[in-house]
This record gives structure tokens, C-alpha cells and sequence, in this order.
């Protein structure tokens, strides 16, 4: 199944963007891009078609910086106001059906940002690819003190040897964020959850369990209070 190229509206101007939606999709996840690499890169590939292996629609989409060309990322005033354009344009391409968003790195970071500041409307969830709690080597929790104010069901999925989340400062960031969040770790997965060959596993069963994780918790989100059961689709892989 081949993703649709469309054109999203960002403020007076418009991003590319990738729509991926299997037959009888229960829910669309909206999914930013890292820093360094645009909606094309293979990682978000292998996601969106694993998503849509999962019976999950996906809209993967350029920050304006990546669009332009540019390497400099934009500013959070600047992601953020794209974060929820983008989210408004995936509500018009699947009216009523649940919507949930996040992305890799510095795209899960925005959306998080974007949503402490006022709710993304119609998202019933945040899921975070890899969240960048701190810069390499520099350990901190500042960049998730926004977190506190987010009031929606979120879901990290980490690996345990990513150098950008820590697991003595995420696990209790995530603790105190409360029963509302869920912490999925990933044995020696890095931050782009590539795996050593001495693991015994590989980067494609890693991602399938982080997939499946991620199926699970939205099913479980929809089957909670204010959500919806799921209703058929495309198959769906056993969580992990």
C-alpha cells in the first residue's frame, strides 16, 4: 500500500505530507518528523506501514525548516503552530475517527509542546518515538518539565540505550507524570531503536514490538473512558 502526497495548510503557506489509511482504520496517528531527517525518512516508512499493518492510519508530514530545505530547525512557536495544523488538516481526511499524535525525537517534543499549550483538538492521545529529555552526554529533565501540563493520555517508547533519555532521569519523569502515562522500554535500543547485532535481535523486531506496544495502548486508550472499542480493520499483531 502506497501513501497518498498531499498538501497541508500551514499558516499562509502549505508542507508536504505522507496519508497512509488501510481499510477500516480505527484510529489515525499524526506523525512529525526529527530534527534531522524529513517525513520520508526509513524509520517513519517502516512505522507507517507497520501502523497500517496494525489497522492505524498514519499522516506523517514536513516541519516548514524541512520543507524549505533549511537544516536549522524552527523555533517552537513555529513547530508548534505546524503540530496543530497538521492535526486539523487529519481530522478532514478522516472525519470521527480517533486521532492520536506524536513523532520521532524533536516531532514528539513539539507535538507534547503544542498540546501543554492548549489541547490539540480531537487528539485523544501522544505517543513519543524516542523523546529527547536531554542532548547527548548533557543529562537533564528540563525539556520535559512541560509534560506536567499535559492532561491527555501519552505513551514513551524508549530504548533502553538511548543516549537522549537516560533511564535513571525518564523513568522517574514518567513516574510522576502519573497513572495517565506509559513507559515501553526497548532492550539496547538506541535512540533511533537500531539494535547491536550481539543482542540477538534485530532492528525490524524491534520496531515490530514497538509497533505492537503502540497498537495496544491506543485500543487501550479507545476502550477507556470517553473512548470507543475498536471496531475490525486491517490485522492487528499481538502486543509484545
Amino acid at each position: 500500500m502506497a501513501a497518498d502526497l498531499v498538501s497541508i495548510p500551514v499558516g499562509e503557506d502549505t508542507v508536504s505530507g505522507l496519508w497512509l489509511r488501510p481499510e477500516g482504520a480505527r484510529a489515525v496517528c499524526v506523525v512529525a518528523h526529527g530534527a534531522g531527517g524529513g517525513m520520508r525518512q526509513r524509520f517513519l516508512e517502516a512505522a507507517a506501514r507497520g501502523m497500517a499493518e496494525r489497522g492505524l492510519a498514519s499522516l506523517r508530514y514536513q516541519f516548514p525548516y524541512m520543507e524549505a530545505g533549511k537544516a536549522r530547525p524552527d523555533t517552537p512557536k513555529v513547530a508548534t503552530a505546524a503540530v496543530r495544523d497538521a492535526v486539523a488538516f487529519a481530522a478532514t481526511l478522516a472525519p470521527g475517527v480517533p486521532l492520536f499524535a506524536g513523532g520521532k525525537s524533536f516531532g514528539g517534543r513539539m507535538t507534547s509542546t503544542a498540546e501543554s499549550e492548549a489541547h490539540l483538538d480531537g487528539v485523544r492521545g501522544l505517543f513519543f518515538l524516542g523523546f529527547p529529555l536531554h542532548p547527548p552526554g548533557k543529562p537533564s529533565d528540563g525539556r520535559g518539565l512541560h509534560l506536567a501540563a499535559v492532561g491527555i493520555p501519552m505513551l514513551f517508547l524508549s530504548g533502553t540505550k538511548d543516549d537522549f533519555a537516560t533511564l535513571p532521569l525518564l523513568e522517574p519523569q514518567v513516574a510522576r507524570l502519573g497513572a495517565n502515562t506509559t513507559l515501553r522500554l526497548f532492550a539496547d535500543a538506541d535512540h533511533s531503536f537500531h539494535v547491536p547485532k550481539a543482542s540477538g535481535t534485530t532492528d525490524a523486531d524491534t520496531l515490530d514490538a514497538v509497533l505492537d506496544a503502540l497498537a495496544g495502548w491506543i485500543d487501550a486508550v479507545l476502550a477507556g473512558p470517553g473512548g470507543s472499542r475498536p471496531t475490525g480493520g486491517a490485522k492487528r499483531r499481538r502486543s509484545e
